[in-house]
């Protein structure tokens, strides 16, 4: 029992001694604490007076300085970091479009039929403006518009194919006699090209064209697919036209709904904006279409070309394709002149196609399409090949107003934003305002007194 009362005491003496060190330690960390405070804020750090016992002496001069780490941020290059930001940005971006095109591949008919009809809406609605200055109701003035361009549609087509049926058989029969002739100056040439060589090449296509008859077969089974959904892509067209004609405005005040009330008033002035491009992009195209057609129309006709009418006809057609269309219909102009009335011919051809489509060029484009819708030769290009290679022969012909569009688009948002960003700057006050003040006019110049004359 005498013992007890011991081992408490030596007990209590070294908690009472722990609990010591633990408040100098908790001095000792507040002081710290508000050193590393008075350094941030510039002030000197209060002196603190340290045991001994707890005093580290310095390091020697021969040991070398420790540089704190920094942070893992700061030790990435700035241009890395730049590029890494814009790259995941650029990451969202492709996959938002990527999605974008898998949705527009999954609906490919309806999309096509639906800028279809915006083109034609384009070409149609100043006649149905017309119509309605002069008094003619809404209703009728758009049927008589879309009744009247869609008989005069459907007479090109009706024509184009009439002319095909009805010189088919002479056709061939001329291209028959041109290869013979073609064959024979070959054999002529100084090529030295010999009947045995010729022979092998009409094997060999041949084969090929035998090797590929089921894929030929299956295409013509596939062509009654294709029939149908052209039929059902010209009916939603056609549909599509009708309603753009006759209630475009309210369509456009609801898709304006669909978009966030911050980007609203800019988006509704770049929409009349972007259809002002289409609707003189469209319009243009057709004359310069219709200009190119009648003029190497003529040219192939006096030179004695067969179904010189039918080939003018798909001109027009092909040069709604920019850059690619021309040369496409004008190289079957010249293929079709060879190969029936000679090389003379050919060459005639070719020199009047390249002369109408370089007037086309440097003078009619130019001039009837302006500045509004003006795109780089390479932007056209890549938008034709890139729409070709998404959705064909639609996929080329709607990527150039689609670019131009998009050009006009980003042109006034741009400037709508620089606009609203100088509306919405703070005024200038005091000196600032004096020196953005515009300087006074000078004075106007006054003429000298009069001198009194002597007498």
């Amino acid at each position: 029992m005498s013992r007890v009362p011991g081992w408490l005491g030596r007990v209590g003496a070294r908690l009472t001694e722990v609990g010591k060190r633990l408040e100098q330690r908790r001095a000792e960390v507040e002081r710290e604490d508000r050193d590393d405070r008075d350094a941030g804020s510039g002030q000197e750090p209060a002196p603190r007076s340290v045991p001994a016992t707890d005093q580290v002496p310095p390091p020697p001069d021969y040991a070398p300085a420790v540089r704190p780490r920094p942070d893992p941020a700061q030790a990435v290059p700035w241009g890395v970091r730049v590029a890494a930001e814009a790259g995941w940005r650029l990451l969202v971006l492709a996959g938002t479009l990527w999605v974008l095109m898998r949705v527009i591949s999954a609906v490919q008919l309806v999309v096509l039929a639906f800028v279809a009809a915006l083109l034609m809406t384009a070409l149609l609605q100043p006649t149905v403006t017309r119509l309605r200055r002069i008094g003619v109701p809404r209703g009728p003035a758009t049927a008589l518009t879309a009744l009247f361009g869609f008989v005069v549609m459907g007479l090109i087509g009706w024509f184009v194919t009439w002319q095909v049926m009805e010189n088919i058989d002479n056709l061939s029969d001329q291209i028959q006699d041109g290869i013979d002739e073609l064959r024979n100056w070959l054999l002529n040439s100084p090529f030295h090209v010999t009947d045995k060589q010729i022979n092998e090449i009409a094997r060999n296509l041949r084969e090929a064209v035998g090797a590929n008859t089921e894929q030929i077969t299956s295409a013509g089974l596939e062509g009654v697919t294709v029939v149908v959904e052209a039929l059902t892509g010209i009916l939603l067209a056609v549909f599509s036209t009708l309603f753009l004609l006759y209630d475009g405005k309210r369509i456009w005040q609801w898709t304006l709904k669909l978009v966030p009330a911050a980007a609203r008033p800019g988006v509704a002035g770049a929409g009349p904006a972007a259809w002002r491009t289409l609707t003189a992009y469209v319009r243009g195209t057709v004359i310069v279409a219709l200009i190119d057609a009648i003029f190497i129309g003529i040219g192939i006709y006096f030179l004695d070309v067969p179904m010189a009418v039918p080939l003018a006809v798909f001109i027009f057609l092909f040069s709604f394709i920019p850059l690619v269309g021309a040369v496409v219909s004008g190289a079957l102009a010249v293929v079709v002149a060879l190969v029936t009335q000679g090389v003379f011919t050919g060459v005639m051809t070719l020199a009047v196609v390249l002369a109408v489509q370089q007037i086309e060029g440097h003078v009619l484009q130019p001039f009837i399409l302006g500045r509004a819708v003006r795109v780089h030769p390479l932007a056209v290009v890549l938008a034709v090949a890139t729409g070709g290679m998404v959705a064909g022969i639609g996929g080329a012909v709607v990527a150039v107003p689609l670019v131009a569009v998009t050009n006009t688009v980003a042109g006034y948002l741009r400037a709508y934003s620089q606009e609203a960003a100088v509306r919405h700057s703070p005024k200038p006050h005091g000196a600032t305002a004096m020196s953005a003040a515009p300087a006074p006019a000078p004075p106007a110049a006054q003429p000298p007194p009069e001198q009194p004359k002597e007498p």
